[in-house]
């Protein structure tokens, strides 16, 4: 058996993709963007990892099983150049339009290129209950069962502390950025707390070191949010115009979403009053139940090592 996975970003995507790897069986190639082949790095069970500047070097490839979760005509183009033994996902249609194949519908059904037009598939979207590995899994007949991510090895970086937070979340979503993160800072300091804004960092792997160093990361809907699920850390996420349900915790995840969530669900443009849809206290509260079950006494080395250890084991 011999597979491609198409799927290029955002970033966060691409690593919660990842968790396919522990269950899909032969010999794994992985079509990615160019910025986001590093989160791919390091990962065994990928035979290739094809950056999209080399795309049009796979055209007329076999593939036993190709798994497209792009929806863009470009990527179909290309997979409809691949001589493909069975497709999961979205391709081009004889009508020259973005389909997707039935056992994939769950997850495209919510998508830009739904069946059921844009105004349904977000009614869909926010009705869903299942994370996105629930129903990927199912589609290409597995059952999900909390399979880890992986996540590339990171260098060391001279930020550490407690806690880290993520603030910002990217011009496409601007109603994702909670109102009061820098609230929040200065009441955690007063309680004794190192809290560091996580800061821009030239690599995605100096960002991921950002965050191991920390035992706690407040963010939103974000890939610092799915970094941290990856290595174990707790963390408090706001949800205030995306799906919390998507997102499966780990055993780590505080979700904290708007009272209006439905209001901003899936919209990009900007609400002024949405980032302030949850309250600032109701947030400083959860972050500190959140981080007296973490066990304070257990310290900043402690949490870092037993992260990095699991981090071991599950890949």
């Amino acid at each position: 058996m011999k597979t491609l996975i198409i799927k290029l970003g955002a970033t966060g995507d691409v690593v919660r993709t990842t968790t396919l790897l522990h269950v899909l069986e032969g010999e794994i190639h992985w079509l990615t963007s160019d910025n986001n082949a590093v989160m791919l790095e390091g990962a065994g069970r990928i035979a290739e990892i094809i950056p999209w500047k080399e795309a049009r070097g796979i055209k007329g490839r076999t593939y036993d099983r190709v798994i497209n979760l792009e929806d863009t005509l470009e990527v179909a183009a290309l997979q409809q150049s691949l001589r493909t033994g069975r497709l999961f996902g979205a391709y081009l249609n004889g009508a020259g339009k973005m389909d997707y194949t039935d056992d994939a519908s769950e997850w495209f059904d919510l998508s830009l290129i739904s069946r059921f037009g844009r105004k349904k598939a977000d009614r869909l979207k926010l009705e869903n209950r299942k994370t996105f590995q629930e129903m990927i899994f199912a589609g290409l007949g597995y059952t999900f069962s909390g399979q880890p991510y992986h996540l590339p090895l990171s260098p060391s970086t001279d930020l550490a502390g407690d806690i880290a937070i993520a603030p910002e979340s990217g011009n496409v979503w601007p109603m994702k950025r909670w109102a009061y993160f820098n609230d929040l800072k200065i009441l955690l300091e007063k309680d004794g707390y190192t809290v560091n804004f996580l800061p821009q960092r030239k690599s995605l792997l100096e960002h991921i070191g950002d965050i191991r160093n920390h035992r706690f990361l407040i963010s939103g809907d974000s890939l610092p949010m799915h970094i941290g699920l990856g290595f174990g850390i707790k963390c408090l996420s706001i949800f205030i115009c995306t799906s919390p349900w998507e997102i499966y915790d780990y055993g780590v995840q505080k979700k904290m979403v708007s009272p209006y969530l439905e209001r901003y669900f899936y919209r990009r443009d900007f609400d002024p009053e949405a980032p302030a849809s949850i309250p600032l206290d109701q947030v400083y509260q959860a972050v500190k139940a959140h981080l007296t079950e973490a066990g304070r006494s257990e310290g900043l080395t402690g949490l870092v090592r037993s992260n990095e250890a699991a981090y071991r084991v599950s890949n």
